[in-house]
Formats: structure tokens, C-alpha cells, sequence
């Protein structure tokens, strides 16, 4: 591990957070500044150099993420950086260190103090831009393929929404893995798609689940899809007998107004009916979250599957997508490109001086 002087947890006076106030549109996201916190026993304070925006942000200043915090709270799912002073009970030796930490909230600041135990070491040689594109999207992606749709070489699966966070990991892993991808997108991106070795459809078009039966006549491995709502069902329809259904989102009721309980719990209600039902097929949630009550348990699975991540993405078999780069400070402008829909890949909010002033896409 490389080490670096860094300054202890009273050199670090001041931090630079986002915070989201209530149900508002992106310019209503607030910055503020107030005392970097002290990292308490067992916990570390993170000099933050990759946050991301991920679509659970995009459903909490809606107020329809599942289990939000009450407002106001700083959101972040996840984030990159390096250790700059450690809580009693935590190795000192951390320090300089560069890790990534899974936190639901919280990451969109310059300092986050999180528990040593989230920490998972990220690869000096990989930027801290393009891991934090894989930390909860590659995560997600990893344990979705090979935990519960356990994809093998010779398999056909379909990603929709291949070209987002989540859908591009997916898309590079299953390939990996040997897989044939069939990927849903915008026609804008296609080609790109195509050069991810994933064979392209139009998200829009009217005959997609056609499209997709007719690529795959037989029924596919499995579905991994993020919309839910009524596309849910032909969704489970193109499946292949032993095939799974693996469903991780309602991006389909995003805009729309009402309970952020009621299309879950419908949700839900389908997939355990089609779960139970004697067909063969599978149907699954996947919530990151799951099992977190057995701590160690779950700290060590993600951090195996973080790992493996990490290493393909060293070795250059996995690329990172990275919409932009966009400074913490301007975390509005990064929120409303993310959900413009016209992005490939995360957009990823980075501080402040590491991003040349009018630049925000470098990546």
C-alpha cells in the first residue's frame, strides 16, 4: 500500500458538503460548510476523491427512495478516498491509504467518516474516477450475475438499460464470463454498445420484447431488469425454463407521483407469486442491503466481490464508464445530467480543485 503524509483529524478544520433539504428539483440541492467530523472508535475519516450520482439519489430528492433518511440529509451511495486520520481502536498504519466505502448517504462531501470494517482497498493503479463507477454499479453487477442468476459461458441474458451504471458493469461482466448480452439502449447508443461486444436494442421501440424473443428464440438465462412496473411481466416471458428474473429497481415510477412503497410492494407481490409458482423460472429482488444484519458475514462478501471487481478493472478487462467528471460544489448540474438520460455510464462528482475551472466531462 502506498503511503502518503496526510494531515491528522484537527490539520483537516473544514468540510464541504451537499445536502439535499426535501423533495426539490437538482438547484435546490444546498453546500454548505461546517467542521470536519472527528472519526469516532472503529472509524476512519475519508478525504473523499470520487462520489457518485446513482439512480437511488435520483429517487431521494423525489422522496420515493424505499428507506430514505427524513430530510435533510447529504446523499451519496458511495465513495473513493484516502484515509487522513483514524478513531481510536483503528490501526494509524491506514492512514495514506485508498479505499472505497459503501455508504447510502453521507458520500457526497469532501470528508465522510465511515466504519473501518466498509473499507475495501482500491488498486493504485486504477483512478479513483473509474473505480468509483464500480463500486456499488459494479458490486450490484457482480453479485446479480454470479450470486443470484449464477450467468454461465454459453448463456444468453438481457440487460436492460445496458449503456447506464449498472447496465454497462453488467454488460462487461456477462461478457466476460462468456456470455452473449442483449442489451436495451437509446439508439445513441449503440455503438457503443456494439464495441462492449453487446448486441444493441431500441429501448423505445414498440416490438422490444419481439426484438428480444426473436434474438433469442429458445428463452434467455436471465433478465436483469431495473424499469419494473408492466414491462415486469414480458420481462419474465423471456425467459428460458430454469431461467431467472432478476429485478433490482422501478425506475418505471421515478416521475411518478404518490407512495415510494406502493410500486415496490406490488413488486414484490409478483415476484414471490412467480417465485413460488411450479414453472421452473425464477424470480428475484436483488437489495445490495441484504443480509447486512449479519455484519460480518456481509462486510466480507462485499468485499470479495468489490475485489474481484477491482482486480478486472486493473487489468484493464473491465473499463470504466464514466459520463463525467463534475466538481462537488456543482452537484446539481452533475444530478440533472444524470437523469437527462443522454449519458453513457456515472457520472461521478470529484472535488473541486481536481477538476480545471468550465470543465466538467473530462474523464
Amino acid at each position: 500500500m502506498v503511503k502518503t503524509t496526510a494531515p491528522t483529524a484537527t490539520a483537516v478544520a473544514t468540510a464541504t458538503e451537499v445536502v439535499l433539504p426535501g423533495v426539490v428539483e437538482p438547484d435546490g440541492l444546498t453546500v454548505r460548510h461546517r467542521p470536519a467530523p472527528a472519526p469516532g472508535p472503529g472509524r476512519v475519516l475519508l478525504a473523499m476523491e470520487a462520489t457518485g450520482v446513482s439512480f437511488a439519489e435520483q429517487q431521494m430528492r423525489r422522496g420515493k427512495y424505499f428507506d430514505q433518511p427524513p430530510f435533510p440529509f447529504v446523499p451519496g451511495y458511495d465513495l473513493v478516498g484516502r484515509v487522513v486520520a483514524t478513531g481510536p481502536g483503528v490501526d494509524p498504519a491506514l492512514v495514506g491509504g485508498r479505499f472505497a466505502a459503501l455508504t447510502k448517504t453521507g458520500g457526497w462531501a469532501s470528508h465522510v467518516a465511515v466504519a473501518a470494517a466498509d473499507l475495501v482497498p482500491v488498486p493504485e493503479s486504477v483512478a479513483s474516477a473509474d473505480a468509483e463507477t464500480l463500486v456499488v454499479n459494479g458490486v450490484t453487477a457482480w453479485q446479480m450475475l454470479h450470486r443470484t442468476a449464477q450467468v454461465r459461458a454459453g448463456d444468453t441474458v438481457v440487460v436492460l438499460g445496458a449503456n447506464g451504471g449498472v447496465g454497462s458493469a453488467l454488460a462487461q461482466l456477462a461478457r466476460i464470463a462468456g456470455a452473449r448480452v442483449l442489451g436495451t439502449a437509446s439508439p445513441r447508443h449503440h455503438d457503443a454498445l456494439r464495441r462492449l461486444g453487446v448486441t444493441p436494442v431500441d429501448y423505445r421501440d414498440p416490438e422490444l420484447y419481439a426484438r428480444l424473443r426473436a434474438l433469442a428464440p429458445d428463452g434467455v438465462r436471465a433478465v436483469f431488469d431495473h424499469v419494473g412496473g408492466e414491462g415486469i411481466v414480458e420481462s419474465f416471458r423471456l425467459l428460458a425454463p430454469g431461467g431467472t428474473l432478476v429485478s433490482y429497481g422501478t425506475a418505471s415510477t421515478r416521475d411518478v407521483a404518490g407512495s415510494s412503497k406502493a410500486p415496490v410492494l406490488k413488486l414484490f407481490a409478483r415476484l414471490a407469486l412467480w417465485q413460488a409458482l411450479p414453472n421452473s423460472r425464477h424470480a428475484h429482488f436483488y437489495n445490495i442491503w441484504a443480509g447486512r444484519r449479519r455484519a460480518d458475514a456481509f462486510r466480507a462478501r462485499l468485499r470479495t466481490d468489490l475485489e474481484q471487481v477491482f482486480a478486472l478493472l486493473a487489468d484493464g478487462s473491465l473499463t470504466a464508464q464514466v459520463a463525467a467528471r463534475v466538481p462537488l460544489s456543482r452537484a446539481a448540474e452533475a444530478l440533472r445530467l444524470a437523469e437527462s438520460g443522454t449519458v453513457a455510464g456515472k457520472v461521478v462528482l470529484v472535488p473541486d480543485a481536481a477538476v480545471p475551472r468550465g470543465d466538467a466531462s473530462g474523464t
